[in-house]
């Protein structure tokens, strides 16, 4: 059952930084559908790359799975043999969600949940790893590091398929793109109050890059091809080939 997105809607509870725990992964789905602008198509489309560039006898990662959104779509356009299908995430109350969602969907290849921080699990046979809004919350000094044990974990022509939430260099463009994913907020029924607790919570545990810092990082990773695929808003995903 899904449960409404109401975490930051009264001013006089006490404000932590933001994480991902039962309260959390609760109205998760709510609460993501209404913040991410063009979930369900970013969603959709890395379940399609991911599933079109698997390969047998390999693995897809999916790092920072949350409730296995982008693992189920994968599985569902899956049409590889002898694929694994592996989702790491740190936080367990998402991953005892994660694990009813795999069980109760479709059929198709089983995935293998752990509880794991994305930095240290080994990165072995992968023909994809997904980074669907993960590398954000991780510490910007271990962001490359992990690019790099990702990449070389990947087959000859494997693929990340990296999404983030971005800032922008440009004040006037940043600006202008933090005031419309606000008005997106809005008009999915978020109040005032919601928006800027919400942004205070996530302040010091989310912490966006700029396009052009995550393609130069994925090049001194070493990923010989950069192809950015999506862009709605202040959120941009790419593929970056071994």
């Amino acid at each position: 059952m899904q449960h409404p997105d109401r975490l930051f809607a009264d001013p006089e509870a006490p404000l932590v930084d933001f994480r991902f725990d039962e309260a959390v992964a609760a109205v998760f789905p709510d609460m993501i559908r209404r913040s991410v602008p063009g979930y369900e198509d970013l969603v959709r489309l890395t379940g399609l790359l991911a599933a079109r560039h698997a390969r047998p006898g390999t693995r897809i990662y999916d790092l920072g799975c949350a409730l296995g959104a982008a693992l189920l779509a994968v599985r569902r356009c899956l049409q590889t043999p002898d694929v694994e299908l592996v989702g790491v995430d740190n936080a367990p109350a998402m991953l005892a969600r994660a694990r009813a969602l795999c069980a109760a969907g479709e059929p198709g290849p089983p995935v293998r949940l752990e509880c794991r921080d994305v930095t240290e699990i080994p990165i072995e046979r992968a023909s994809v790893v997904i980074l669907n809004l993960t590398l954000q919350f991780v510490d910007p000094a271990r962001r490359l590091p992990l690019l790099e044990r990702i990449r070389a974990g990947l087959v000859d022509g494997g693929m990340l398929l990296l999404a983030e939430k971005v800032c922008f260099a440009n004040d006037r463009t940043d600006a202008f793109m933090t005031a419309m994913h606000e008005a997106y907020k809005r008009a999915n029924g978020y109040s005032e109050t919601e928006i800027a607790r919400k942004r205070a919570a996530l302040e010091r545990v989310l912490r966006p890059d700029p396009p052009e810092l995550h393609e130069d990082r994925l090049r001194m990773a070493g990923f010989t091809r950069i192809e950015p695929w999506y862009r709605c808003l202040n959120f941009a995903a790419w593929a970056a080939f071994r």
